[in-house]
């Protein structure tokens, strides 16, 4: 089987992207090709996420395996799970979050499904505007007074600059002479 995703952005209005690609394959194969035709460096810590039809995200799928997950879940990993483990019909949406620290994404649909020759290697066959820019800046992100000024980091920001050892209550820590 062969999937063909549409891939479009809601920063850019007129960025699609086409991709056919083995059903057998690998996130992280379709990941890379993603990367690839958005001319996208491969130093985030994307992730896809299989969303309902109303683009809530459900299932994610992530690049490494960070350890924030907890026992009860499922880990999928991009390198380990092929497509067709999780993605059976047309017409389901994925997102894929480029930007983990912006929490921009891009938005997937596997528009269609095609028997008969597998698909050697993923392809772009459809490429139409540029791609969202990867990374925002942090003014981008917070505004432009997004970072302080070293004299404005001061007694108000940190605290007072006296330590008072009465205030200091020891009951809870073991303290021990050596």
């Amino acid at each position: 089987m062969v999937y063909r995703f549409t891939v479009i952005s809601n920063e850019v209005e007129d960025f699609v992207r086409e991709i056919k690609i083995d059903a057998e394959a690998t996130f992280y194969d379709l990941h890379k090709m993603i990367l690839s035709s958005c001319h996208y460096a491969d130093d985030q810590l994307t992730s896809f996420f299989i969303c309902n039809e109303n683009w809530e995200q459900k299932q994610e799928v992530l690049l490494e395996d960070m350890g924030t997950s907890r026992a009860d879940e499922d880990i999928y990993l991009m390198k380990k799970t092929k497509l067709d483990e999780l993605l059976e019909e047309e017409k389901q949406h994925l997102v894929y979050v480029f930007d983990p620290v912006g929490n921009r994404m891009l938005f997937i649909e596997l528009t269609e499904i095609s028997f008969g020759q597998p698909q050697e290697q993923p392809v772009c066959c459809r490429k139409h505007g540029e791609a969202p820019q990867q990374t925002q800046n942090i003014e981008e992100l917070f505004g432009k007074d997004a970072s302080l000024p070293n004299e404005e980091l001061n007694e108000e920001f940190y605290g007072s600059e006296g330590f008072n050892d009465e205030e200091f209550d020891t009951e809870g820590f073991e303290i021990s002479e050596r």
